[in-house]
C-alpha cells in the first residue's frame, strides 16, 4: 500500500474513533431551568392541619415543602389558637376568600399553639405571641423570617396581619 495512501486510511480511522469516543462520553443534555420550574399556582390559600400528635415537626414541613414546591404553591407556617382573636380572625378571612390575590398559591401549615409549641421549638421556631406566620426554609426548619402577634378587633386583619405579611413575602423587613 501506498505510504501516503496508509497514512490517510489511517488518518480516517483515527478521526472516526475519535468522534465515536467523543460521542460515547458526553453528558446527557441536561434539562432546561425552564423545563424543570414548575408554574406558579393561583390556587386558593389554603391550610392544612398538622397532626394532632407530632414529634418531628421539621420533618413533617420537609414533606410539606415539598410538595407544595412540586406543585407550584409556597408554604407558611401558621401557628394560633381557638382562644386567639386575630388568629380566628386571620384564619376566617383565609377562608372567605378576602385574601386570594395576595396570598394565591399558599399552603398554610397550621399549628396549634396549646399542642404543638414544643414539636415547632425543636424546628427552631420561636415565639411569645399568636398568631404566627413563618416561612420555612426547604428543610422544614425556621428561617428566622416570621410576624409575631396582632392587635384585636375587626382591623386585625388588614390594618395590622396584612401589610406585615406583605412585607415578610416580599423579604422586606416586619415590624
Amino acid at each position: 500500500m501506498n505510504p501516503r495512501r496508509w497514512l490517510f486510511a489511517l488518518a480516517l480511522v483515527i478521526a472516526a474513533s475519535g468522534c465515536r469516543t467523543r460521542e460515547r462520553s458526553k453528558p446527557a443534555p441536561a434539562k432546561s431551568a425552564a423545563a424543570a420550574t414548575v408554574k406558579p399556582s393561583t390556587a386558593r390559600p389554603y391550610f392544612v392541619k398538622a397532626p394532632e400528635r407530632i414529634d418531628a415537626a421539621q420533618q413533617y414541613l420537609a414533606e410539606q415543602v415539598s410538595s407544595a414546591g412540586a406543585a407550584g404553591e409556597r408554604v407558611l407556617v401558621y401557628v394560633g389558637a381557638t382562644w386567639c382573636e386575630p388568629c380566628e380572625r386571620f384564619h376566617e378571612a383565609v377562608e372567605a376568600g378576602e385574601l386570594d390575590g395576595m396570598l394565591a398559591g399558599t399552603r398554610f401549615v397550621e399549628f396549634d399553639a396549646d399542642r404543638h409549641t414544643e414539636a415547632l421549638g425543636g424546628a427552631g421556631y420561636v415565639f411569645r405571641m399568636i398568631p404566627v406566620i413563618a416561612l420555612p426554609k426547604p428543610d422544614g426548619g425556621a428561617s428566622g423570617r416570621q410576624l409575631t402577634g396582632s392587635i384585636k378587633g375587626p382591623d386585625a386583619v388588614r390594618a395590622n396581619l396584612v401589610p406585615r405579611l406583605q412585607a415578610l413575602l416580599d423579604g422586606r423587613p416586619v415590624d
